[in-house]
């Protein structure tokens, strides 16, 4: 069993608590899909694969990474740009990325390109290597593959 089928078992399972209750409202079918998300918590040792949570608890940890890396590096341009006299200096460099596949290349520059002040300019999956622009390539270089390290490690455990 793969982690679609835990899913879907946990979706029959609310349906089942739905029908057994006469009830087809969001509560219902929520109350339905925690207890259904319990039993096969429970019964996981019986499944090949690992259970369904932990990809679930892993995106979730990717998207609050997101959010969080998306207001500090907004907040970061809004100050820089509502300055009086603009002091940046815009450049391109090199980084390195330990992601393989071609989807993880491409959700990491996505991330990293929707963050403001940075845009991943081109990309070579084969060296493993990205060109960056960034608003202020002195300050932002560090920043940028500090907040580059921090998605790559959360697309790893997402993805593997």
């Amino acid at each position: 069993m793969n982690i679609t089928t835990q899913l879907l078992l946990n979706l029959l399972i609310a349906f089942v608590y739905m029908l057994l209750n006469e009830s087809w409202n969001v509560v219902v079918f929520g109350i339905g899909y925690t207890i259904g998300f319990i039993i096969i918590f429970l019964m996981r040792r019986f499944f090949p694969e690992s259970f369904y949570g932990k990809k679930a608890i892993s995106i979730a940890k990717l998207i609050g990474l997101f959010i969080v890396e998306l207001f500090k590096s907004t907040w970061v341009v809004a100050l820089q740009v509502t300055r009086p006299k603009l002091n940046i200096q815009p450049g391109i460099f090199r980084s390195e990325t330990i992601l393989k596949t071609e989807f993880e290349i491409t959700l990491l520059s996505a991330l990293v390109t929707l963050t403001p002040g940075s845009v991943i300019m081109e990309i070579d999956p084969k060296a493993g290597v990205m060109f960056i622009h960034a608003m202020d390539a002195k300050d932002y270089r560090n920043n940028i593959t500090r907040t580059m390290r921090k998605f790559e490690n959360a697309i790893i455990e997402v993805m593997r």
